[in-house]
């Protein structure tokens, strides 16, 4: 077992296997409670989605909470869930709370590719959306990649925030951890998570080991100053733990020195 602990910053109930897939690596876990995910009050937009939901040809949810905030809302609408719709998760994570909480079948970003927008964009069935109703659920804020180009390709889209991320000001122990680069690695799968951070790292904690989730998070990184963005292939506990066990080698480890350039 390692002295110094890995740090995961990953909000709300999915931090529980994150931290046990890296105690499974042979890794201290510590987890920084830096951000709370709020379900929003339900709104006459929302009601209006909810009671028109079987009208809906896709359904296109960008989180694992935003799933299960969808979920609980059709629970109080549909005892039985309409048959018919199309339901796309930007990752694993999100599609696994789709099927647990509505049991639907799931599309989900090609197999090799990275879970993001970019890559569920690229699906064959989200090409040609002419005249589709489309829902999109996530949070407040956020990118706005998959509502603007599902827009584009003629989707007639309803997007719905059902929840908001609400950051939290680090405790002084992970003040202290982040002031004196004292842990092993930082994992993060969120760039406002990154950004937040950021404010209290040192020059020490920014020579440490920093996972993240996609290229496009270790682009963000490098602008950031952290100089070790180390790249899982996705952000599924099991990605990250493997991401987290090559960082001990720099050799080994998937260093993306190229986003550090251009950053």
């Amino acid at each position: 077992m390692m002295s110094l602990p890995v740090v995961i910053c990953r909000p709300g109930a999915r931090a529980a296997p994150l931290a046990e897939a890296i105690d499974a690596e042979g890794f201290a876990v510590e987890r920084a409670e830096v951000m709370a995910l709020e379900a929003l009050p339900e709104t006459q937009a929302m009601r209006a989605a909810w009671l028109d939901f079987d009208q809906f040809r896709r359904v296109v949810v960008t989180s694992p909470f935003a799933a299960e905030c969808l979920a609980e809302a059709l629970d109080r609408y549909w005892p039985q869930l309409p048959v018919g719709i199309e339901y796309y998760g930007v990752g694993p994570s999100t599609a696994a709370a789709l099927h647990d909480t509505l049991g639907v079948r799931v599309h989900v970003p090609p197999s090799g590719k990275e879970h993001s927008s970019e890559a569920l964009l690229s699906l064959g069935s989200l090409q040609r959306l002419t005249g589709q109703r489309t829902l999109l659920v996530g949070g407040e804020g956020g990118r706005a990649l998959l509502g603007e180009t599902l827009a584009e390709r003629g989707a007639r889209l309803t997007h719905l925030a059902v929840y908001r991320r609400r950051l939290l000001e680090p405790s002084p122990t992970l003040r202290h951890r982040l002031r004196e680069g004292d842990y092993h690695a930082l994992v993060v799968s969120s760039g406002e998570i990154l950004e937040h951070l950021a404010r209290w790292c040192s020059c020490t904690a920014l020579d440490q080991p920093l996972i993240v989730s996609s290229h496009r998070l270790a682009t963000l990184a490098g602008t950031l100053g952290f100089r070790v963005p180390v790249v899982a292939s996705g952000a599924t506990p099991a990605a990250l733990a493997a991401a987290v066990a090559r960082a001990r080698d720099p050799k080994e480890a998937d260093v993306d020195h190229d986003d550090l350039e251009k950053g």
